[in-house]
């Protein structure tokens, strides 16, 4: 039977496993994850007048966006990383008014840019995955002898 002191090392030991074997997709979106739980945890303290654990919720928010700017590789000539860069700045300076002013309006929209960013991010991310499985599909029927298509179903040609 675990104490409360060996699940919490087991749970500790789990998370370091999913993350040294995520993907840099995966990793991105674990990020994400982070930073929408810890400004929903400080949205549920800051409600209950729990301002130290609202600061710690917050300041962990921050980190995340924080390692997001670190990570964001800006191409001047990229407008997409460009405008990411400075949502990703609007959104540190959010939380840290937030947290100043114990602002959960504040919180709430920092946390609903990060749910819709997610959520972009794991649409381009299925896509990105459906189009290299029809590239290798491709690639693997390229190699076989007269293949035809027939319906999803694939066969050789004799």
């Amino acid at each position: 039977m675990f104490r409360p002191n060996n699940r919490s090392r087991a749970q500790e030991t789990y998370t370091e496993n999913v993350i040294r074997t995520a993907s840099r997709e995966q990793l991105l979106l674990i990020t994400y994850d982070i930073g929408i739980q810890s400004c929903l945890a400080a949205e549920s303290a800051l409600s209950k007048h729990l301002y130290d654990e609202t600061n710690e919720h917050l300041k962990r928010a921050q980190n995340v966006v924080r390692e997001l700017m670190i990570t964001l590789r800006v191409n001047k000539d990229n407008p997409v990383t460009t405008n990411l860069m400075r949502l990703y700045d609007f959104m540190y300076t959010t939380l840290i008014k937030a947290n100043t002013a114990k602002d959960p309006e504040k919180i709430a929209e920092v946390r609903a840019m990060l749910e819709d960013l997610k959520a972009t991010w794991e649409e381009s991310i299925v896509k990105m995955a459906e189009e290299y499985d029809e590239s290798k599909k491709s690639e693997y029927l390229n190699n076989l002898p007269a293949v035809q298509r027939n319906g999803d179903r694939f066969s050789a040609q004799g």
